[in-house]
């Protein structure tokens, strides 16, 4: 059965994290979730409030990582996830976490991104000439990292499906999905 990696830490967006999970264990690929270490992470809710210029941040679901980023084979996986959140602040500046997402790119396997993620591809080099989805704020990097932003529900560039952030969820996956299915069929 083809493997999934979810790459992540604390203060991931809840739901950009446990969906695309569930999704894809539903489409019958083993998925794992790497993190800078195995230990229980704690992942963040942010919605809107009315009177904020900004989304506000709440605790979520707490999970556990089932591999370090140094202990990640990327040779052993079909495809990437990259959820959004604060995660990808830090994340970006981890030099296994770097080599697992530019091992994806060369390797032109799916990548899934979605929300803030677009700040660990720009960080990986990865998006010069690209079009990709991110949330509206993140535009900026993109630009800077020589891609192109897209204000839309599900992009497709190759083998890299984005997204702006959780509510684009159904497109998004769809999108991913049509692609894993393509390049990393599930056997019956």
């Amino acid at each position: 059965m083809p493997k999934v990696l979810i790459v992540t830490g604390d203060a991931a967006e809840d739901l950009e994290v446990l969906y695309p999970y569930q999704r894809l264990l539903e489409e019958g690929y083993e998925v794992d979730i790497a993190a800078p270490s195995v230990k229980k992470l704690q992942f963040v809710v942010h919605d809107f409030a009315d009177g904020f210029d900004t989304y506000t941040e709440k605790p979520g679901h707490s999970w556990n990582a089932d591999v370090a980023f140094a202990d990640v084979d990327p040779d052993g996986y079909a495809a990437l996830v990259i959820p959004g959140g604060r995660a990808p602040e830090y994340l970006r500046l981890d030099e296994d976490f770097l080599r697992i997402v530019r091992h994806f790119f060369t390797a032109a396997k799916p990548v899934a991104q979605i929300c803030h993620g677009a700040l660990a591809l720009a960080a990986a080099g990865v998006l010069d000439g690209r079009r990709t989805a991110a949330y509206p704020a993140c535009a900026p990097e993109v630009r800077l990292a020589g891609g192109a932003f897209v204000d839309a529900e599900a992009v497709v560039d190759g083998n890299l499906v984005s997204a702006r952030a959780w509510p684009d969820h159904p497109a998004w996956m769809r999108a991913f999905v049509e692609l894993l299915r393509a390049q990393a069929p599930v056997k019956s």
